[in-house]
């Protein structure tokens, strides 16, 4: 798991790294990340449960609610500080962007019936929420406000709500740095 996390670090700081300062002034959302990559690779039962209780704690603080159970891929990137919801059964890809106010969430009935999978390159706006049993494919923008519950195809743009998709070759580009 710390080859993972130092992907997360890579996502947010490029080659230079984290150096003592800024691991001392760690924005909240790469402190929640680092604790919930460290919850993810411990197995002993005991010491799990308390990096669990640990990250339940820092949740109330930063507002992100990721539970350790959830899949997340190398190099998530958390844009800003702010409420931040993501399902435990949401799978993630690599190069997974979420802004502040997201909700990746599961849809409780019907034939969307589930949590998404997003399969990697993704951008996710501001307040945008993603909800049921679907796939966001690679390379994948959507816009702030939006609200998406169907199948999204790689290198596309999803705008609006109702969503409506735009069809982008290299959809993501300008908006994920650092990728891994």
């Amino acid at each position: 798991m710390k080859n993972c996390f130092d992907k997360d670090l890579y996502r947010f700081y490029g080659e230079k790294g984290e150096s003592f300062l800024y691991r001392m002034m760690r924005p909240p959302e790469l402190s929640y990340i680092a604790l919930f990559r460290k919850t993810q690779s411990v197995r002993f039962a005991p010491l799990r449960a308390f990096y669990e209780f640990r990250l339940k704690k820092l949740s109330y603080r930063t507002r992100i609610q990721i539970p350790a159970r959830t899949q997340i891929g190398e190099g998530f990137y958390i844009g800003h500080s702010g409420r931040v919801i993501i399902h435990p059964d949401a799978k993630l890809g690599r190069n997974v962007n979420v802004g502040t106010g997201v909700t990746i969430g599961y849809e409780n009935r019907g034939k969307r019936r589930g949590a998404p999978t997003i399969v990697g390159d993704c951008w996710i706006g501001t307040n945008a929420v993603v909800v049921g049993n679907i796939t966001i494919g690679e390379d994948v923008l959507i816009a702030p406000l939006t609200f998406v519950n169907f199948d999204v195809p790689p290198h596309s743009v999803v705008v609006g709500n109702p969503a409506r998709i735009i069809p982008k070759e290299h959809a993501t580009e300008g908006y994920i740095h650092n990728r891994v």
